[in-house]
């Protein structure tokens, strides 16, 4: 493992790669006027010896990239707050883009992050995940990164902040069983997410601990969407044995369920129980209230940006990887089924 006091410096990655100390400082930077040979060269020699670089503290109107899959709804506002009170507190800039529904970052979004590395301390990406090249890129260039709600596996020593989306879904699923339920839809989110296969392992286990059988026809595939909660919803309450609860997995698809239900003339809770996740703002407000799982997305989005602040400082990290606690919301979408039976 390379150290800080045995990696070179750039006049020494100069020297081996027989280049000049301008040429080695373009490839760190991320410049784009070097040959492809030339950036490889250097890019190997870091991965290979490591780079010693020097930690400074960011300018006061450093620039934090805050970088979404998409800018719709609730949830990114509620990360922007996060984001926001501790850039006030330490007068730093928040920069805002977005990924047009897609969870990658293409080529030219890269190449701007390291255009503007001169004003900026880093990158914080929500829901979106990174390719291993891109990733070394900023590495490389010297742009700390930290993954907020990841997309797939955040990767060997790439900072995440997450929640505790399987404790979420088992709470969920037990609320209801508790309730007496026992025909317990589930719509879930995109398979590639990690927070949707998450929150079903834990419905899948309340389930089991339960010793309620799972009923593959109770699990429908969603995409975090209000038309998909819709879509999804509308085929299980269709069913000739139809559920008595669903579990939509987040507060979207939850809303979508209502939609059902209020097509299908059914009445929430006395005919269906529905319990979200996230409690976005406007749940509390839905009718009836929303029971849902509380997912602490501005508090996520502090640790995130404070764990990029320790990054661009050159302090280490106490964990890579956060995990925090999430919390079950009970309101007034959730009632004992008609049937105690289920």
């Amino acid at each position: 493992m390379t150290t800080e006091s045995s990696a070179l410096t750039i006049a020494q990655l100069a020297e081996l790669a027989g280049v000049s100390t301008a040429t080695v400082s373009k490839v760190v930077n991320g410049r784009s006027e070097v040959s492809s040979a030339t950036r490889a060269a250097v890019e190997e020699l870091i991965r290979r010896h490591g780079y010693r670089r020097q930690r400074r503290r960011p300018a006061p109107t450093a620039l934090v990239e805050l970088v979404f899959h998409a800018l719709e709804g609730d949830y990114p506002v509620e990360i922007i707050k996060g984001v926001e009170e501790v850039a006030r507190e330490h007068r730093l800039t928040v920069g805002v883009s977005e990924l047009p529904r897609r969870h990658s970052p293409d080529q030219g979004w890269l190449e701007g992050v390291l255009r503007r590395r001169p004003t900026g301390i880093g990158v914080i990406a929500v829901f979106s995940s990174l390719s291993e090249s891109q990733r070394e890129r900023l590495a490389n260039s010297e742009v700390p990164l930290v993954l907020l709600d990841p997309a797939d596996d955040p990767g060997k020593g790439v900072p995440s902040v997450s929640a505790g989306n399987w404790s979420g879904g088992l709470a969920a699923t037990r609320h209801l069983l508790e309730l007496g339920h026992r025909r317990i839809a589930i719509i879930t989110g995109p398979d590639y997410a990690l927070a949707s296969r998450a929150r079903h392992d834990g419905y899948r286990t309340a389930l089991d601990m339960a010793g309620v059988p799972v009923d593959p026809r109770l699990a429908g595939r969603g995409d975090f969407l209000i038309e998909g909660g819709l879509a999804q919803a509308l085929r299980l309450l269709r069913l000739p044995d139809p559920p008595t609860a669903i579990f939509a997995t987040n507060d979207g698809q939850a809303i979508g369920v209502y939609h059902a239900a209020r097509r299908l003339g059914l009445r929430i809770p006395e005919d269906l129980s529905v319990v979200g996740f996230d409690d976005l703002p406007p749940m509390r407000w839905a009718i009836p209230p929303l029971t849902t799982i509380r997912q602490p997305l501005a508090e996520m989005a502090k640790t995130a940006a404070m764990m990029l602040l320790k990054l661009a400082h050159g302090e280490p990290l106490p964990q890579s990887r956060a995990e925090l606690a999430t919390e079950l919301v009970i309101r007034e979408s959730t009632a004992p089924p008609r049937d105690p039976a289920g």
